[in-house]
């Protein structure tokens, strides 16, 4: 699952860093806020990021005590 949180982080970046190429179209076309709606999708992925190694941890102990 940590994967999945870390390409979600990685693909939030990535958008706020192409928009911030275009950061004067976007505040012309009042849309500013599409940049911090990706600071805001970046920044959630590290509580997300938490539960995911916490459910990989858990998952690991699971099956080593079953097996």
């Amino acid at each position: 699952m940590v994967p999945f949180a870390l390409a979600g982080m990685v693909a939030w970046a990535i958008a706020g860093l192409v928009l911030l190429l275009f950061r004067d179209r976007l505040v012309a076309s009042g849309h500013e806020n599409w940049l911090w709606i990706c600071l805001a999708g970046f920044l959630w992925g590290f509580p997300g990021l938490a539960v995911m190694m916490r459910h990989d941890a858990n998952r690991r102990r699971r099956r080593s005590a079953a097996g």
